[in-house]
């Protein structure tokens, strides 16, 4: 199930901030180059993590899945001038790519690459988290969640994306394994008493959840 209607989409971005020029070219050659380009974020829920992590003005972020690092150069955007933002990213080819991007950003001191396993590094980092972005391995998002739910600040947030997986768990019988662990993401994240939340239907779906 297709759930962005392109023109939708498009006129979106047509009245969101434009993308700066590093922004842009992470876009093209992502677009262009990767297999699974359907993973960036996009000028759309990349205008939106900015303006977020500029409201927030968060001290520390940290980041769950880097890709090409699109989206951590997004919320970098907001940090405070001591702010820093850890991202984890398992696949070295795309950790590569995001490190010869944020070595061109003016908010390259602030981003510190993790190559790894996100269960074994986030536990080795001694922060609490003002924004956690959570899109990484979909299987993994409860195991995720959490892990840094007890390091996030009161009133932090958690952002955890995809959580419509391309329109799957809208259907009747749910059979696709990431679909199914989105679903129970979401499921999970509704009974927690620990939180609220809400479920935007931005691209593939964005659920933001306040930690009380």
């Amino acid at each position: 199930m297709e759930l962005v209607n392109n023109a939708a989409e498009q006129y979106a971005a047509s009245f969101s901030t434009v993308e700066d020029e590093l922004l842009q070219a992470i876009n093209v050659h992502t677009t262009q180059t990767h297999a699974h380009a359907t993973m960036l974020s996009g000028h759309v829920q990349g205008s939106f993590l900015a303006l977020l992590s500029h409201a927030l003005q968060p001290k520390r972020i940290l980041e769950i899945g880097t890709f090409t690092g699109y989206s951590a150069l997004c919320l970098a955007k907001g940090l405070l001038p001591n702010g820093l933002l850890h991202t984890i990213e398992l696949r070295e080819d795309d950790a590569t790519t995001a490190k010869s991007y944020f070595g061109q950003s003016i908010n390259k001191e602030k981003i510190v690459l993790h190559v790894g396993n996100a269960k074994t590094i986030i536990p080795t980092l001694d922060e609490a988290w003002d924004i956690v972005f959570i899109d990484a391995d979909k299987v993994g998002y409860i195991d995720y969640y959490e892990l840094v739910l007890p390091l996030v600040k009161t009133n932090g947030v958690i952002i955890a994306d995809n959580v419509m997986f391309h329109g799957q768990v809208l259907e009747t019988n749910i059979t696709g394994k990431n679909a199914k662990a989105i679903q129970a993401f979401n499921e999970h994240v509704k009974n927690d008493s620990r939180v609220e939340q809400v479920l935007l239907t931005v691209r593939d779906g964005l659920m933001m959840i306040r930690k009380l």
